[in-house]
């Protein structure tokens, strides 16, 4: 089922006396932009001084990390951008205003009933904002009749029945290893990334790249897409470690065929596509990590954060740099703040893999190089954009 690509608005150059208003809750994007970037500079730090042992958490800190990384990070992001690419795929209004104030306070509660208690009363808070946000949206695209955007739909629900699921084996009222549901939720993560992703980045590619070839082929991208579902769900559900091994070495080397199509060479001096093009290929990179995995080559957790902090990181912090641009009205050019924040998010991943692979002893060192490198990526965007994301648009428009 295809996915409509978002369509970014024409930026224009701030005008003198553009807009100063307040504009935070004006669309999706803002807010969850800013809280997202704001948490993922303050969660990496607190979870390496859980691992040290300088701080405790009522979870588990393996549990509480991974838990947050996905479900307060990933998923704040992927809920503004899909509130922003759903009043482009319609043309009618996602929440603004109240209901997305009501809905960043959702996810707030969530993060802090997570921070403080165990109890199935902070399970209760935590499991509210996906099922929300997920009618929230479903509503918009089932009055537009969008039936090719309804699989975003079903994912938030996938995602909100792995939430489900990892609170119920975490309370003992379901015989499942919690870090299962947290793998298939990082599973459909990377689906929702790469669907969207093999449409947008070769979309950004060609149109900013005149006379570049971008090559697609439908077939490969269902192929690429249907096969990474099948070896992260198999992955997920410790399914055989040789079958797991195979699909996940195929679903890599049609994941790598498929980006190398899409002429990532071409993009290399411009810093607003290299950093998708670069964060996609680390999927394969992931798959193949956790395929050696399979037969105990590397450690588990290599491929993991291959698809974590590599992909999904570096996707997350090219796509709110640019979204955030466009839909501020401003020129898409990344400036040395941006390339800077870049180059961590990748330094982060390289670090974490690395060590881990190549360099074992030295795998402490990777996670305080990968914690800082991450934390000052996101706290540089903070900085950057909370002004422009307060106010209103530079153009004077709407959003």
């Amino acid at each position: 089922m295809a996915l409509i690509p978002l369509q970014e608005p024409i930026p224009h150059r701030s005008a003198r006396g553009a807009p100063q208003a307040f504009a935070l809750f004006a669309l999706g994007f803002r807010p969850f932009y800013l809280l997202a970037a704001l948490f993922a500079a303050i969660a990496l730090p607190l979870w390496v001084m859980v691992l040290q042992g300088a701080l405790s958490m009522p979870l588990p800190g393996i549990w509480w990390h991974a838990h947050e990384m996905l479900f307060g990070f990933a998923v704040a992001v992927i809920v503004g951008f899909l509130f922003t690419a759903g009043r482009n795929w319609t043309g009618l209004p996602t929440p603004t205003g109240r209901a997305l104030a009501a809905l960043v306070f959702i996810w707030l509660a969530g993060r802090l009933a997570m921070a403080l208690s165990a109890s199935p009363w902070a399970a209760a808070v935590d499991l509210v904002f996906l099922p929300a946000a997920a009618f929230a949206l479903a509503r918009v695209l089932w009055r537009a009749q969008s039936r090719r955007n309804y699989f975003v739909v079903v994912l938030l629900g996938v995602l909100a029945l792995a939430n489900l699921l990892f609170h119920l084996s975490r309370l003992n009222l379901l015989a499942l290893d919690p870090l299962a549901s947290l793998h298939l939720a990082l599973g459909m993560i990377i689906v929702l990334q790469t669907t969207i992703g093999g449409r947008v980045i070769p979309g950004f590619t060609g149109s900013s790249l005149r006379g570049e070839r971008i090559r697609q082929h439908p077939r490969l991208n269902q192929a690429a897409i249907a096969m990474t579902a099948i070896a992260l769900l198999s992955w997920a559900l410790h399914g055989p470690a040789s079958v797991v091994a195979l699909v996940a070495l195929l679903a890599a080397a049609l994941q790598l065929i498929r980006c190398l199509g899409w002429n990532p060479w071409a993009t290399r001096r411009t810093p607003l596509l290299w950093v998708l093009h670069l964060s996609h290929l680390w999927i394969p990179v992931g798959l193949a990590l956790l395929a050696a995995a399979q037969w105990e080559l590397v450690p588990r957790s290599a491929g993991v954060h291959a698809l974590t902090i590599g992909s999904t990181g570096g996707l997350i912090i090219g796509m709110i740099t640019r979204t955030a641009l466009g839909h501020t009205g401003r020129m898409l050019s990344a400036g040395p703040i941006e390339v800077a924040a870049y180059a961590l998010v990748q330094l982060a991943a390289v670090a974490r893999v690395l060590t881990l692979v190549a360099v074992p002893a030295a795998t402490m060192i990777g996670v305080h190089i990968a914690a800082t490198a991450w934390a000052c990526a996101f706290l540089l965007y903070f900085v950057r954009y909370l002004p422009w994301l307060w106010r209103a648009r530079a153009d004077g428009q709407p959003g």
